[in-house]
């Protein structure tokens, strides 16, 4: 059975194709509001790993939400291996990245949660060489930008801050932010990327323009997505050096 004849895709709240910034990489936006009926639809979808980690949220909100997120990443694909969803092989990967288990050369792809919504990224038609992260922000997401940026931010990043307005300063903290985050979801480093040690210019175009292995500007491209009014996203594209990763955990 391929994935849309699945007698419960039609019915599935559809994530949004956004505009991908390059070939070979599709991107789509759902805002996850499923409601009780549709999550009761494409729960079976989820491994019984993934069912017990939705047990483990401490609200039915968030409950929900994660089994939104994961079904919507199956059925996206399910679409593009042409199979059900509840049939795709997630497996955890390094560091606890979700990849896909088996095969020859399996697409990657990377999701990035955030209030409101998630962005979830398929590397369709790229070389093997090449890794994908995304992330994506609430621009009126609260935080102390000042603060986080003497943590996570080069001195040259700091310079180009705001000085007289706090609010401009938090949304280009987040588009940092979003920035380096995206970077650390493509290697799979996560919170112990060296964030402070990023230096990415946030111009015309979003450029990575020092950084420690892996992280060396040459093998890092950077793209703003466009996501819908109110939030920003990035994806950013890893050339490796060496496509062979570490051994996976089923």
């Amino acid at each position: 059975m391929q994935a849309d004849d699945h007698p419960d895709v039609a019915s599935t709240r559809a994530p949004s194709a956004l505009a991908s910034p390059i070939p070979g990489v599709a991107l789509w936006w759902s805002d996850l509001a499923h409601g009780a009926e549709e999550v009761a639809r494409i729960a079976p979808w989820l491994s019984a790993a993934e069912v017990a980690r939705s047990a483990r949220y401490g609200t039915a909100a968030l409950r929900t939400r994660y089994i939104a997120g994961r079904a919507t990443l199956r059925l996206l694909l399910g679409r593009t291996l042409g199979v059900d969803p509840s049939a795709v092989p997630l497996r955890r990967g390094v560091r606890g990245r979700p990849e896909l288990a088996g095969g020859n050369a399996p697409p990657d792809f990377n999701v990035s949660h955030t209030r409101g919504g998630a962005v979830f990224a398929i590397a369709h038609d790229l070389p093997r060489e090449l890794r994908i992260g995304v992330d994506v922000e609430r621009e009126d997401r609260q935080l102390d930008a000042d603060r986080l940026s003497r943590k996570f931010l080069t001195a040259r990043e700091r310079s180009t801050l705001p000085g007289d307005d706090a609010d401009a300063r938090r949304v280009r903290f987040l588009r940092y932010w979003t920035c380096k985050e995206a970077m650390s979801k493509a290697t799979g480093d996560g919170l112990i990327a060296p964030f402070a040690r990023l230096d990415v210019d946030t111009g015309a175009t979003l450029t990575l323009l020092d950084g420690p292995p892996p992280y060396r500007p040459d093998a890092w491209r950077l793209h703003a997505i466009a996501a819908p009014p109110g939030f920003l996203a990035t994806l950013a594209i890893w050339r490796r050096d060496d496509a062979v990763t570490p051994a996976s955990r089923p």
